[in-house]
């Protein structure tokens, strides 16, 4: 009997070891430090590695990418490897307007004639890279300088009740002015080259940008955050930089893809009807406007310029659209 209950005192004293052990597995005393307390076990977010992380997610997105890359390589490296003139050829009469496999013919198979020459006996394929560098350059000078004034100016034009009572009374004058009027008066005035024609474009394009974002800080100017940092004394200008423009990422990235492809247009369409660029600089609105008067009997060299504007702005703007998707906080949320 004695035995039993020593056997049962150290059975019940061995359960007490087992469960002391576990309870000292399962639980264990930690120091008091707040680093360690506040430090999150989350993976970490980066916003702009979601960005690409769900636009390369498009397989769609990878072919306009790539067509995008092959226009920018062929527009600013061709003409650098293969100088293009237009008057190259213009005293050989018998190789003007000359159909793609006319020019083969005639010269071989080379790449420099693979669209054919145009009136001058240029050949047009030299001639859309060149111009279309042109073109590209000219848009994304203007795209870089109206955005650049338009977000600020429009974030502390919404943000300030004193800046906001001076450019409406500016933007109700300028507005009423017709643009192409105003931009083909400067150009007539100051000359017809790059740098004008750049002045021209933006001297008030980026009016109505900074119209729309004020609208756009409008709506978020008073929210907890914002009310929170200006009660703390935050200057306004940082106020604008870190809490109300970040919140509108997307909606900078779909102006841009939208002013891009329309400066690539207002070149085209300015310089086809005679108030652009000079002849001097080739552009695709030049090489439209030469080839308008025989486009029924030489169609290539009038389709061509078209086709390469066509392909470049909506490239462009395909790529920005789903770039500014990308962007949107909202599509972040998986």
């Amino acid at each position: 009997m004695d035995n039993e209950f020593v056997l049962q005192n150290k059975a019940a004293l061995d359960m007490d070891k087992i469960k002391t052990q576990d309870e000292n597995e399962l639980f264990y005393f930690v120091d008091n430090n707040t680093a360690a307390s506040e430090r999150i076990t989350a993976p970490r977010y980066s916003y702009w590695k979601s960005v690409f992380r769900i636009f390369f997610k498009k397989k769609s997105n990878w072919v306009i990418l790539f067509i995008f890359v092959l226009l920018i390589l062929g527009a600013y490296l061709l003409p650098v490897i293969f100088p293009y003139s237009e008057l190259e050829n213009v005293l050989d009469t018998t190789s003007r307007n000359l159909a793609p496999w006319e020019a083969i013919g005639k010269f071989g198979f080379d790449l420099k004639w693979i669209f054919g020459t145009g009136r001058f006996s240029n050949s047009l394929f030299y001639g859309v890279w060149a111009s279309a560098r042109t073109s590209l350059s000219l848009a994304l000078a203007c795209a870089a300088i109206n955005m650049v004034l338009g977000v600020i100016i429009g974030a502390l034009w919404g943000y300030s009740k004193v800046l906001d009572n001076i450019f409406n009374v500016i933007y109700n004058i300028i507005s009423n002015i017709p643009y192409v009027l105003m931009i083909s008066l400067l150009v007539y005035i100051m000359s017809r080259g790059i740098g004008s024609f750049i002045f021209a474009l933006t001297i008030t394009g980026w009016l109505g940008i900074a119209y729309f974002f004020r609208t756009q800080v409008l709506i978020i100017r008073d929210r907890e955050y914002n009310l929170a940092s200006r009660c703390l004394g935050t200057p306004i200008f940082r106020v604008v930089t870190k809490n109300v423009l970040p919140y509108l990422t997307s909606v900078i990235v779909t102006l841009i893809a939208t002013e891009i492809p329309s400066y690539i247009g207002m070149e085209v369409f300015l310089t086809y009807i005679g108030l652009g660029l000079s002849g001097t600089e080739p552009s695709l609105g030049h090489m439209i406007d030469i080839a308008s008067d025989g486009w029924m009997t030489a169609p290539w060299g009038f389709w061509v310029p078209v086709a390469a504007s066509a392909i470049l702005t909506i490239s462009l703007y395909l790529m920005g659209q789903n770039l500014a998707d990308a962007s949107d906080p909202r599509s972040h949320m998986q």
